[in-house]
């Protein structure tokens, strides 16, 4: 299983997602500190989950951190979130 993928599935275990992207853009830190070789190291999420209402930007962009917390301490090491209700 890719990175990305066991990125979505984790979202999708803990949130009632009603849409999810994740898009790996290793590509564009090749050879830059951080970026792995292979790739699956910096990611853009797209995300938007009933979960998130009421909750601001920030606290939504906790609550991922704490779902992904084990791949932000090993594969990953740069996730852009785009997290939004589905009235948004």
């Amino acid at each position: 299983m890719t990175v990305a993928q066991t990125i979505e599935e984790k979202l999708k275990k803990a949130l009632t997602v009603s849409k999810i992207e994740v898009i790996d853009e290793s590509y564009k830190h090749a050879g830059h500190a951080g970026a792995r070789e292979g790739g699956e190291s910096h990611f853009k999420l797209f995300i938007i989950a009933s979960d998130f209402q009421g909750k601001n930007r920030v606290m939504r962009q906790r609550e991922i951190y704490r779902i992904l917390k084990d791949e932000m301490a090993g594969p990953i090491h740069a996730l852009s979130i785009d997290a939004r209700s589905p009235e948004e």
